[in-house]
């Protein structure tokens, strides 16, 4: 019998991209989330983490757990209330996997977890960092915090945890990639701020092998940044972008004020960045498809 994988989230973004990796390498997978998936070949289950419900047989059934639950750090403003919405969807989701899979009588040994680079902090320069950097500052450092304490938890239920600190997933499909090449491709693209915060980015497909291979290699355990080995500058991912797209970038930089006013706090995910290490699961055999930029973004945009 193949392995069982359950996916939290699995109709995201990346879960739909991971979704589809495992189903052709043999594997059965299933989703768990706020409603059923109608994907051919993949088994729905329903949770409600405010409620704290889980469908039966949902744990029960699962080798692997791959936890990618979250609500989207950049699909609305930041106000009050969403903010509370992405801190709990991630902590409240962890505390509800933990709970359950400490009292279920289940069968699952692997639990890969998704976290984010955001731990690190928003404007941390051009520095290099790697796992062992501090927590930094501001509202998504400490959602990130808060989210891996409780992943942390696992680790007390005797299962391998490997955690992947995700940088900016560049898709066709959605996140932020779409929402850069839409002004540059209507010849209005700009450099964002001062166009010198890093972007530590990495192609969806990258990602996904690399949490296969968190699923496959039983040596990995403990957390990895799941970024390419070359971040950019926002203005040298701008004119790669509009290079490879034909298109030039003629306007001047928009001025960080006017992101402010236009996104509000939310403003710090574009003005702000960090240069993010991979150093480390390529040293435990992890090998990029696409570690430069340009050739990540011709296979994207093609």
């Amino acid at each position: 019998m193949p392995l069982n994988i359950l996916i939290t989230g699995g109709s995201g973004l990346v879960g739909t991209a991971l979704t589809a990796l495992l189903l052709d390498k043999g594997y059965q997978v299933s989703h768990l989330g706020r409603s059923r998936t109608s994907k051919k070949d993949v088994k729905s289950y329903i949770w409600n983490i405010r409620e704290g419900f889980v469908e039966n047989d949902a744990l029960e059934s699962a080798n692997i757990v791959v936890h990618l639950a979250g609500a989207g750090i950049a699909d609305q403003r930041w106000t009050d209330s969403r903010k509370e919405i992405i801190l709990q969807s991630r902590v409240q989701s962890t505390r509800l996997l933990y709970t359950k899979l400490a009292k279920a009588e289940g069968i699952c040994e692997t639990v890969v977890a998704a976290s984010a680079i955001g731990i690190y902090g928003m404007d941390t320069g051009d520095s290099w960092l790697d796992e062992s950097s501090a927590v930094g500052e501001g509202f998504l450092a400490e959602v990130t915090s808060q989210w891996e304490k409780e992943i942390e938890r696992l680790n007390e239920l005797k299962l391998r945890l490997v955690t992947l600190r995700t940088g900016i997933v560049l898709s066709e499909n959605g996140g932020a990639l779409p929402k850069m090449a839409k002004p540059v491709r209507m010849n209005v693209g700009a450099v964002l701020g001062s166009g010198k915060q890093y972007m530590s980015w990495i192609h969806i497909d990258d990602l996904c092998r690399m949490i296969l291979m968190a699923i496959e290699n039983q040596s990995l355990s403990g957390v990895y940044n799941a970024v390419a080995p070359n971040p950019q500058t926002n203005e040298t991912f701008t004119r790669t972008l509009a290079q490879v797209l034909n298109k030039s970038i003629w306007l001047p930089p928009v001025p960080e004020l006017a992101l402010k006013l236009a996104m509000g706090e939310m403003a710090q995910v574009v003005t702000g960045g960090n240069r993010v290490s991979s150093r480390k699961i390529a040293s435990s055999g992890y090998q990029f498809r696409y570690p430069e930029l340009t050739t990540a973004l011709q296979d994207i945009l093609k």
